[in-house]
């Protein structure tokens, strides 16, 4: 019994550890199980994610090509701008500003009234300068009157000095014949009275012929005096032109008392208000007209292909909806550094060549929006298409 015991304790102590064991095994097989599973998942995996790998280089690779191929005809720059017409506005005269019609951003037509000078002072200078004009007129009338008379009055004098100076000459025949007479009489047949007062008639009509002849004289340039006439005329005709030359500019000062916009565009850079006392010439705002187109900087390495009329697409940075389309319009002949107020003078000194940036002007054809505002100025990316 002893010994069967003995055996039966030997054989529980060795089942004993003999259970432990397979635990250990279980454990470690489960978990080579599980590396195993894994193992067969990551292979399973393992081509799908080459294949999405691969997908994506394909992609990658196709997108690079159809970039290339889609933009290897267009040109596109960052730099460029909208661009347009600002016209300032100054008013021609100077005066005290009574009525101001316009606000700031406000569309204007053309014509339309901005502001309104004081016009009293130019009023007078009109009135002024009518009265001017009517006394010139008048003095010109009188002149003309005058020349037609000279025409007809300076031969009158003429014909009439002839004729005296012919009478004259009758008298001094006959007392030079009555002279002659009594010296050759006999002294019984005269006394010395009649020979003196032969002699005292003698050079009376001698005297008489002489004076007629200096009027004659004095009356024989009748072309010169209704010549003179004439010039006369003349200097009163300049000074009426002179006149109305003064009261056009008067009513010209006058009307420039309102400030009208000179074409339709909006007011900007306002620096006016009523009651100011504005100078001529004084820039007191600007008038941007509806008219807008880009100005572009290509660098010079862009322009090979760059003729006017191809057509652009440009996108506008504050709207990025807006698309707008247009065309090359033209390419300035110079660079933008060429036309800066101080040119670079590259033949002194080190030289580094720099790639220069050429203006491009574009119009733009199609997609402004009338309810959106497309300022000077602004930034925008146009691509011109080079076909």
């Amino acid at each position: 019994m002893d010994l069967d015991e003995q055996s039966r304790g030997e054989t529980r102590q060795d089942v004993g550890p003999r259970k432990e064991a397979p635990q250990e095994n279980r454990s470690d097989a489960r978990h080579d199980r599980a590396e195993d599973e894994r193992e067969r998942r990551r292979q399973r995996v393992r081509p799908f994610v080459r294949g999405v790998v691969a997908l994506l280089v394909v992609l990658l690779v196709a997108g690079g090509v159809w970039y290339w191929w889609s933009t290897r005809d267009e040109e596109t720059t960052d730099d460029a701008y909208t661009d347009g017409r600002a016209i300032s506005i100054a008013p021609h005269v100077s005066g005290y500003v009574v009525s101001l019609d316009v606000n700031d951003n406000e569309f204007m037509h053309q014509g339309q009234p901005l502001i309104h000078i004081d016009p009293r002072d130019y009023t007078d200078a009109r009135n002024q300068a009518e009265g001017q004009l009517r006394l010139a007129q008048g003095q010109l009338a009188a002149a003309r009157f005058a020349a037609e008379i000279a025409k007809v009055n300076f031969p009158g004098r003429l014909a009439a000095a002839q004729a005296t100076l012919a009478s004259a000459k009758a008298n001094l025949f006959k007392a030079q014949t009555d002279d002659a007479r009594q010296h050759r009489m006999p002294h019984a047949a005269t006394t010395q009275q009649d020979i003196d007062t032969a002699d005292a008639n003698l050079r009376a009509a001698e005297a008489q012929v002489a004076q007629n002849e200096a009027e004659v004289q004095e009356a024989s340039p009748v072309e010169q005096n209704i010549g003179q006439a004439e010039a006369q005329v003349t200097q009163l005709e300049g000074q009426v032109k002179q006149a109305e030359a003064q009261l056009a500019q008067a009513e010209l000062n006058l009307s420039w008392c309102v400030v009208r916009s000179p074409s339709d565009g909006w007011v900007t850079k306002r620096a006016v208000e009523r009651g100011n006392y504005v100078q001529q010439a004084q820039q007191i705002f600007s008038i941007v007209s509806p008219e807008v187109w880009v100005t572009a900087n290509f660098k010079e390495t862009q322009l090979n292909l760059m003729r006017p009329g191809q057509k652009v697409t440009i996108n506008v940075d504050a709207y990025p909806r807006l698309k707008l389309r247009g065309h090359v319009d033209s390419v300035q002949l110079g660079s933008g550094s060429k036309f800066t107020a101080f040119p670079p003078e590259n033949a002194t000194g080190n030289f580094v060549k720099i790639v220069q940036r050429v203006p491009v002007k574009i119009d733009i054809d199609s997609g402004l929006d009338p309810s959106t505002p497309l300022p000077l100025g602004i930034s925008v990316e146009p691509t011109v298409n080079l076909k």
